[in-house]
């Protein structure tokens, strides 16, 4: 527990970062938020960041101290970050508890752990986080060129998970409309897929956060262990192994004859934790502004879904500045 002191310079260092936070915000171009329709997205370093976002940067970069044995779930938004949450905590956790009484039955995947921009932006405190028993566990959406060098130059771990961005488009235009005030229309797919391809979305442009971790994830894939989303689905077996393997956690033998590997994977599928009470009646309150249906985070966590709701003229348009911005990288997408 902090003592008086300590929280004396926690309470004075957050008031730094927020005056640093402000000065920053009014100097930033603005572009249209999905779920308010307002110029809320704020394009800092290249990237389009909501208010809360971008005050979780500052604040990271200002006061939080990374370990070496940290350990963060990156992803854009909307690329199965609900279903690895619980695949890694469940991980890492599994020989401390029992699958017939296992906190995921009655806690949603987002309370396992924080999303650290948004946790220390709420909270404006780091005292807990200071005090977490290791490995600390943090999700995070932000690009990887927006962290400090404290944390890219660590030894501390990243596992980054992409998706095919037609269904990331349209996975995020259905959580948005979910978020949006009733006194508010629809917004259109066609509004959606225009400001996508703009690069004018949370965190985007897409292309260039799945790219960050990519090239880093080549150079360094002893820090970054980077994932498809459709491979996981395909081959959840494999890919759950190859993840265990590096977060310093391998299955061994006795395990994986014990079945631990497809309990693990039963736990977490999209069918079991979509029909959980806690994922049916509660919800997550990322700020005062901000609280969230914990059965919005469940749709269907389907491969493919796009065909359903995109026109040929989107598609063609999205695979084409897919094709362009990847090129050369390395990085391709098969669907």
């Amino acid at each position: 527990m902090a003592t008086n002191y300590e929280k004396e310079e926690d309470d004075e260092a957050f008031r730094k970062a927020t005056k640093k936070y402000e000065e920053i915000v009014s100097t930033l171009p603005h572009g249209r938020h999905w779920m308010t329709d307002q110029l809320d997205l704020h394009q800092y370093k290249g990237y389009w960041l909501a208010s809360g976002t971008l005050k979780g940067v500052i604040f990271i970069h200002d006061l939080f101290t990374t370990q070496s044995t940290d350990i963060f779930l990156a992803t854009s938004p909307k690329t199965g970050t609900t279903w690895f949450r619980a695949l890694i905590f469940t991980t890492m956790n599994r020989s401390r508890y029992e699958f017939s009484s296992h906190p995921l039955l009655n806690t949603g995947p987002h309370d396992c752990f924080p999303l650290l921009d948004s946790y220390i932006s709420q909270n404006e405190s780091i005292s807990n986080l200071k005090t977490s028993p290791s490995p600390r566990l943090f999700s995070t959406h932000l690009p990887y060129d927006l962290f400090p060098k404290s944390i890219t130059d660590s030894s501390c771990r990243f596992v980054y998970v992409c998706r095919n961005a037609k269904d990331v488009l349209v996975s995020k235009w259905f959580f948005m409309n979910k978020l949006r005030s009733k006194d508010l229309p629809r917004l259109s797919l066609e509004e959606a897929f225009e400001l996508f391809c703009e690069g004018i979305s949370h965190d985007g442009p897409f292309w260039d956060h799945v790219l960050g971790y990519w090239r880093t994830s080549l150079e360094s894939p002893e820090k970054i262990l980077f994932l498809k989303y459709e491979e996981m689905k395909r081959e959840p077996v494999v890919h759950l192994k190859r993840l265990a393997e590096f977060l310093g956690q391998p299955f061994s033998a006795q395990e994986e004859s014990e079945g631990v590997v497809r309990e693990i994977i039963k736990l977490c599928s999209f069918k079991n934790l979509s029909n959980l009470e806690v994922n049916q009646n509660s919800a997550q309150n990322f700020s005062n502004q901000l609280i969230v249906d914990n059965r919005f985070f469940f749709r269907k966590g389907e491969v493919g879904d796009w065909k359903n709701h995109l026109t040929s003229e989107m598609i063609k348009c999205l695979d084409q500045i897919t094709e362009e911005k990847l090129h050369g990288s390395g990085l391709t997408f098969h669907v």
